[in-house]
């Protein structure tokens, strides 16, 4: 029961965590960077909340339809910028879409009102189809392997010197740790369900 409560807790820290940088990333963007890192900042405390565990709350049977509704809207809004613009949004479309069918398996879970019977982090065991689970779970092993290898430095040839330093804080890799952490988190969600 401890472990549990323990690993809830440190996803609902990670997820929160990322959630406030992205907040700080958006204040110091326009357009659609400003967009992107809202859309992360909305997916990163979402998470954080869903991860509570639930002997500290115990969410409400509501909860869960709000939950799919937020993201759901999160989901049609990606997938217009997805549709437009490729790239990025599409891995937000799938977060997004991956959050509702969380939602809705916790939904659906025996005992899920009122959180009995919910694993950390408030997901349930045992919800969910096995398949789609899977296709998630490929998913974010895959995007997290990408991503982490995207964060190994480049070998420096002899002679070539140290490598130039720059602000972490407005570096592109604080960014991609942040969305590396959230598809950590996420890979947890995912194999709790």
């Amino acid at each position: 029961m401890h472990g549990q409560a323990l690993s809830g807790w440190l996803l609902v820290v990670l997820c929160a965590a990322s959630g406030a940088y992205c907040l700080l990333r958006m204040r110091g963007s326009t357009g659609a960077e400003r967009r992107t890192a809202g859309g992360e900042a909305v997916m990163g405390f979402g998470m954080a909340a869903m991860a509570l565990p639930a002997a500290v709350l115990s969410p409400p049977g509501w909860s869960w339809a709000l939950y799919a509704g937020v993201f759901g809207v999160a989901a049609l809004h990606a997938l217009g910028y997805a549709v437009r613009h490729g790239g990025h949004h599409l891995h937000h479309l799938v977060g997004s879409l991956a959050m509702v069918y969380m939602a809705l398996a916790m939904a659906a879970a025996p005992g899920a009102h009122g959180g009995h019977g919910a694993g950390h982090g408030g997901v349930a065991a045992g919800g969910g189809i096995p398949v789609l689970t899977g296709a998630l779970l490929a998913y974010y092993g895959v995007y997290v392997l990408r991503s982490g290898a995207r964060l190994v430095p480049a070998a420096v040839p002899a002679g070539a010197g140290a490598p130039r330093t720059h602000a972490v804080a407005a570096g592109p890799e604080l960014t991609l740790v942040c969305r590396l952490s959230m598809a950590l988190a996420m890979l947890a969600m995912l194999l709790t369900l």
